[in-house]
C-alpha cells in the first residue's frame, strides 16, 4: 500500500485498533477467511482481473473469490445507507480516465493484511487510466471521518 508521506493519518482511538488488528492479524483479517476484502484492497491483490464494458455499466470481474463488481454509469448513488462488502460503485468519464465513486460500504473490510481499517463511512474515489495498450494508472483517494 502507498500513502502520501507514509502514514495513514488515524485519530488517536484508531491507532490503538490497528495495533490490535495486527497483532490478531492470522484471524482477524477478513481474507483470511476468504471473505470479499472490499474496495481499494481487491483490485491491488495479486490476482488479476478483467475490465468489461457497456455503454452504461463497467464490470471487474476478479479472479479472487470470484467477486464481481458493476459500476454503473452517470448514476446516483441509491439514497440512504446500505453496508455493503465492496461499496455501491458508481463512474463517469474524465477524458479517458474512468473515475470511479464508492460509499456505501460494511466496516468489516480491511485495507491490507497489517489490519489497516476503516469505518462504515469510507468514502473511495478511483481513477483508471489507460497508459498504453496493456497497463493502466490506478489512483486511489480516501476518505472517512470516523478514523482519519
Amino acid at each position: 500500500m502507498v500513502v502520501d508521506g507514509n502514514v495513514i493519518p488515524y485519530q488517536p482511538w484508531a491507532v490503538a485498533k490497528q495495533k490490535q488488528n495486527f497483532a490478531s492479524r492470522a484471524t482477524l483479517d477478513p481474507e483470511s477467511k476468504c471473505y470479499l476484502p472490499g474496495v481499494p484492497r481487491i483490485t491491488y491483490m495479486p490476482y488479476p482481473f478483467q475490465i468489461l464494458q457497456t455503454p452504461s455499466t463497467v464490470v471487474l470481474l476478479y479472479e479472487y473469490v470470484h467477486a464481481l463488481r458493476s459500476v454503473y454509469i452517470d448514476s446516483p448513488h441509491p439514497p440512504g445507507h446500505i453496508d455493503w462488502w465492496m461499496g455501491d460503485s458508481r463512474g463517469k468519464w474524465d477524458g479517458d480516465t474512468l473515475v470511479v465513486d464508492v460509499v456505501d460500504f460494511n466496516e468489516d473490510t480491511w485495507f491490507d493484511r497489517t489490519g489497516h481499517f476503516h469505518s462504515d463511512e469510507l468514502h473511495v474515489v478511483e481513477r483508471y487510466t489507460p497508459v498504453d495498450r496493456d497497463h493502466l494508472t490506478y489512483e486511489v483517494t480516501i476518505e472517512d471521518p470516523k478514523v482519519f
